[in-house]
């Protein structure tokens, strides 16, 4: 016990003295900015025995007045893979989010034996290198705004639904992209290439999906993150492009070998491996996903697909799912913005689906939210069974083939969540078979389809908003997209749906309220503050309680300030006419109803 009380007073002293007593503090020193500890411990490789992954357990506990937040650390090569390719060196590192200013505490577990990693008890193992080190930081108020996620604080899910950010308030709906899906599948990335061609049927065809992602290499700006001497100036440029398009959100798998869509995206030193992971591919991923956190991207990441997700123990929670997961949260999980989807497309069993979701819960020192993405007509089977649990936070739909039960399900979610006890957000993550999704704007410039059903048609039913596939037949597939500006007009779109219901609406405190209208669908604050929304256009009636109200149109197809319609003032109880639209009457408009001195916030 000596020589360890010993370095618990080393490391007390020089804490006191402002010495980082064993620990390479890096990163701005603010709330909401990631801090980045580095140990030098033992010096080790990818390939070594012990393995450092499987065989070494850091877990960092940071402390300030009541809070505490253990979190897994991993192992870092030399501390600079993303720049060296190094596959060895004696760095171990761990990031963490202050959520608070002033002085950090934190107490350092460092063990190693057989398994270790994957051993949840506080004494598996033995004590290694810096075990038990402690030290302080002092940490300052963040200086980000706008977009930045650090302006924001944390994405949480706070028993409603919808996700909301810790610092702002900030309630969130989601546009974005759900392709293509192999965005992780990179020329740049270490260790990345495509495994083999694919050609099943019903499926896309072709001998490589590998993304370059040279039409956004304009889209790059200096100053923008590249490694290895400019690289990853075309994927970062794709996400410049898609924020500007005012987008929050990315859908992306981290795992598609094992018969996956692609063949191209692991975390692993190789696709046949899976105990050992590639560190310089890591740290490019994070170079990445830390540019999404500057740009206000949502990182939505799924974990496995349909064709592999038996790949791991067979489909179970064993000790090759559990490394996988544990190396995910420790690289990632301190992103601010971020959801854990259980997989595309599911197979699993309810139960397996359970233990997924309780070890994201359990190991995620941040809480993300956690969902699970499901087929069509399988909606009973998968999330009836998961009613009720607080593991998981939310379906990730997929809707027919043209979308329409987008709203009608999106509802029936929303109201069997609630009556089981835990609010789940409801979100549309991919509409149409796989052939179908938005297409190009060349070949369907207005996207009425996916705009009426899918877009409004989540949001209009309390959904927590919307990710869009793209289909195999067109160009710029969920699996070869090169260029997110062949849908322009589509992210044109969801942006006015967005900044509609961000700029003009209560809608955290708003419900689907259909049968208030003749026609069309409605989200109300009952008393307050009414949205109609008209797919076809027209006119319709709407129900109002007791009270003089304001009317003004909206246009879903370009978005701008509301406008005048034939009636601008309506006076409840009762059933109102709504009158007609500013102009084309025959096209989808919506309808915003507020009661005087009715308050947004």
């Amino acid at each position: 016990m000596k020589p360890v009380t010993f370095i618990v007073v080393i490391a007390v002293i020089a804490a006191c003295t402002g010495i980082r007593e064993g620990a390479s503090i890096t990163g701005e020193l603010k709330k909401w900015h990631k801090v980045t500890l580095t140990f030098s411990g033992p010096d080790t490789g990818e390939a070594a025995t012990p393995n450092p992954f499987l065989d070494y357990r850091l877990n960092v506990t940071f402390i300030k007045g009541s809070k505490r937040y253990t979190v897994p650390g991993y192992y870092a090569a030399d501390g600079n893979a993303s720049e060296t390719g190094a596959d060895g060196g004696d760095k171990w590192r761990v990031h963490f989010i202050p959520d608070e200013v002033g002085t950090w505490r934190y107490k350092v577990s460092f063990r190693s034996g057989p398994g270790v990693a994957v051993n949840d008890s506080a004494e598996a193992g033995s004590p290694v290198a810096f075990d038990l080190l402690e030290g302080t930081f002092d940490v300052a108020q963040t200086d980000k705004a706008g977009r930045d996620h650090r302006s924001k604080g944390r994405l949480q899910y706070v028993g409603e639904r919808y996700l909301r950010f810790a610092e702002s308030g900030e309630y969130f709906i989601k546009g974005g992209a759900d392709s293509p899906e192999n965005f992780l599948g990179y020329v740049d990335f270490d260790g990345t290439f495509d495994l083999a061609g694919l050609d099943r049927e019903g499926e896309a065809k072709g001998g490589s999906f590998l993304h370059a992602w040279e039409f956004h290499q304009r889209d790059w700006h200096l100053g923008d993150p590249t490694w290895k001497g400019g690289k990853g100036k075309n994927i970062i440029g794709a996400l410049n492009y898609l924020a500007s398009k005012g987008m929050n959100s990315v859908y992306f798998l981290t795992y598609n070998i094992d018969g996956g869509d692609g063949q191209d995206v692991w975390p692993w030193t190789g696709p046949d491996e899976r105990y050992r992971f590639d560190c310089s591919k890591f740290g490019q991923w994070e170079l990445v996903f830390s540019h999404m956190d500057r740009l206000g991207l949502m990182l939505h990441v799924v974990t496995q697909e349909t064709e592999n997700d038996q790949g791991l123990d067979g489909g179970e929670l064993g000790s090759q799912r559990k490394l996988y997961y544990r190396e995910l949260i420790a690289r990632f999980g301190h992103h601010l913005a971020l959801v854990w989807n259980l997989g595309e497309e599911n197979t699993n069993t309810d139960a397996q689906r359970r233990e997924f979701a309780g070890f994201f819960k359990h190991n995620d020192p941040y809480d993300h939210p956690v969902v699970v993405h499901s087929y069509p007509g399988r909606y009973d089977e998968v999330y009836n069974p998961l009613l009720g649990f607080a593991g998981l936070d939310g379906p990730s739909l997929q809707m027919n083939e043209t979308g329409s039960d987008t709203h009608s399900e999106t509802i029936r979610w929303i109201e069997r969540s609630a009556a089981a006890g835990h609010n789940w957000i409801v979100c549309l993550d991919e509409y149409g078979h796989g052939s179908n999704g938005v297409k190009p704007d060349a070949t369907d410039p207005a996207h009425d389809q996916p705009r009426k059903n899918c877009l409004w048609g989540n949001l209009m039913a309390g959904g927590a908003g919307v990710e869009w596939y793209f289909g195999y037949t067109s160009p710029h597939n969920d699996l070869n997209c090169e260029d997110w500006r062949s849908r322009d007009h589509m992210w044109d779109l969801t942006r006015h749906a967005l900044e509609f219901f961000q700029r003009y609406l209560p809608f955290q405190r708003m419900s689907s309220a259909d049968s208030l209208v003749s026609r069309g669908w409605c989200l109300a604050e009952p008393g307050n503050t009414y949205a109609v929304y008209l797919p076809e256009g027209g006119t319709t009636g709407l129900s109002l309680a007791a009270g003089s109200y304001t009317l003004r149109w909206y246009n879903p197809r370009s978005g701008g300030e509301l406008l005048n319609g034939s009636i601008t003032d309506v006076i409840g109880p009762g059933m109102v006419s709504l009158g007609d639209p500013p102009s084309s009457s025959d096209k989808d408009w919506v309808i915003l109803c507020t009661k005087i001195n009715t308050r947004k916030d």
